[in-house]
């Protein structure tokens, strides 16, 4: 199997007809499967997916609404393709851009080629602000350059993709995973449109989730392996300040002044319990990671080619 596209649906039924008909057109002559995942809809978008899937379509249905991320995951888990592709279902990504994105990661050997929507057709104020500014911190703070995080229009390497580890509503922060796993990353322009059914279930509303995952992405990028450099550095410096403090204390004391009751004693004292506590956690991190690692055989790093010397061949080995 050369592709598999995984399509999330959730309340859809107006583009689930079109959706099908316009892969169908796009990827004729091409071997792939389409994996549509319905997220617990609430209208008819099984009853539409049933009545229109052909050969190629194979329907995961979600007994409740569970998010688009996990929607996402159980999709790639079900594809057997090559390579990956995400979409939305709301008709807003077109499947025409699939060849083109399919040629260059086959021909140009990327992990990932990322979307960029190009003429976005979303509101300035609810949508295209928003998401330029979230675009910026995600860019400055994790160092992956994608213009469009929000596109969900991707084409993966299956090996990259199988190993993302999407939970929560990390879906927005596939390219940082990707890059995790090593995946060497590039971004194409893609047709946007405006969506004609339904309604967006994106809004201001997730702005506080994309910054609590952001900060995940941050510690996973940089202390996932070593979580005691993270937090064994945090304690070190509150332990040391709040050591001088009550040192400062100690000698207000012996020069015969009152130390009982003022604030700063009581911040000097916070300060060591937490420094003791953020060491002891790191400590107890450092075994938690270790723990996951080596209880699923699992190694902290990924080897993408094993080269064999004075030999034409070479092969590629995934962990």
């Amino acid at each position: 199997m050369k592709l598999s596209l995984v399509i999330t649906l959730y309340n859809e039924e107006d583009n689930v007809q079109p959706l099908l008909e316009r892969i169908e057109e796009a990827l004729s002559g091409y071997e792939y499967e389409v994996i549509l995942v319905d997220d617990g809809s609430s209208d008819r978008t099984v009853f539409m997916v049933k009545k229109y899937a052909g050969e190629h379509v194979r329907l995961v249905i979600f007994n409740r609404n569970h998010g688009q991320t996990t929607a996402m995951a159980a999709g790639i888990h079900y594809a057997k393709g090559e390579y990956i592709v995400t979409m939305d279902g709301d008709l807003q990504n077109d499947p025409l851009d699939i060849p083109s994105m399919l040629e260059k990661i086959e021909t140009e050997g990327w992990g990932l080629v990322a979307g960029r929507r190009e003429k976005r057709k979303d509101g300035f104020i609810l949508r295209k602000l928003p998401s330029r500014i979230a675009n910026s911190m995600i860019r400055k703070l994790t160092g992956v350059y994608i213009s469009d995080y929000g596109c969900s229009l991707k084409i993966f390497r299956s090996d990259i993709a199988h190993n993302l580890g999407l939970y929560g509503e990390l879906h927005r922060f596939i390219p940082v995973l990707a890059k995790l796993q090593g995946a060497s990353i590039t971004e194409m322009g893609v047709r946007h449109h405006p969506r004609i059914h339904g309604q967006s279930k994106y809004g201001l509303g997730r702005t506080f989730r994309v910054i609590s995952d952001l900060m995940l992405m941050l510690f996973f990028q940089k202390y996932v392996q070593k979580p005691m450099h993270l937090f064994g550095t945090m304690g070190i410096i509150s332990f040391v300040v709040g050591g001088l403090i009550n040192f400062y204390l100690l000698i207000e004391k012996l020069l015969g002044n009152d130390i009982w009751g003022r604030p700063l004693l009581l911040l000097g004292v916070v300060l060591v319990i937490g420094g003791i506590q953020l060491i002891t956690f790191g400590f107890m991190a450092e075994l938690i990671m270790r723990t996951y690692f080596e209880s699923q055989n699992k190694t902290p790093y990924r080897v993408k080619e094993v080269f064999i010397g004075k030999s034409a061949s070479s092969a590629k080995t995934s962990v």
